[in-house]
């Protein structure tokens, strides 16, 4: 239309119900929560659940999750860096203080080097998107949660940040979105 090969008209878009997203119940969070006791399980175990405190602390993708490393963590200042994130554009999250003491234990057990991947396999690699899907399907599964979806975890964080008094503009900042209407969805 706009170099003139056809004629103009107008396309009418079909407005449609929008359904409420789904988030994590109370009672699947105290589950999911429940810390493993780090001398008797696997490491994927406790990682795991680290993990599961992270996406709920943060409201991070997938994708961010698996490309963090350890220098990404400024214990002085509080913050996190994300470099890896899908709109390409770096940027900086508080980090709580209750997710600094689980990152703190969680490096002890960890171990590694500052260029190290935060999130490992079992192995110290860097963990797979798949593999880390698959890792928290399971994770959820064996706490009796049938819920498995990870971005559901920001969906709970987004829903607890506003219900907390959180205003939706730094809500804006850290889940990373370019404009209000997508929060709002």
């Amino acid at each position: 239309m706009k170099a003139g090969y056809m004629k103009k008209f107008d396309i009418k878009m079909i407005r449609c119900e929008k359904t409420l997203k789904e988030t994590y119940t109370a009672y699947e969070l105290e589950r999911l929560l429940q810390k493993p006791d780090i001398k008797k399980c696997r490491f994927s175990d406790y990682r795991n659940w680290v993990i599961v405190c992270y996406l709920l602390g943060t409201g991070n993708r997938l994708s961010t999750v698996c490309n963090l490393k350890i220098k990404d963590i400024d214990f002085t200042n509080h913050e996190i860096s994300l470099r890896k994130v899908k709109n390409k554009k770096q940027y900086i999250i508080p980090l709580a203080p209750t997710l600094g003491k689980i990152f703190s234990e969680y490096l002890q057990y960890r171990r590694g080097n500052e260029d190290d991947y935060l999130f490992c396999s079992q192995y110290g690699e860097k963990l797979q998107r798949d593999a880390l899907t698959t890792a928290i399907y399971r994770y959820n599964r064996s706490h009796g949660v049938t819920k498995t979806s990870m971005h559901l975890f920001r969906h709970t964080f987004a829903k607890d940040w506003i219900l907390s008094g959180g205003d939706i503009f730094r809500l804006q900042s850290i889940l990373g979105h370019s404009s209000l209407e997508i929060v709002k969805e």
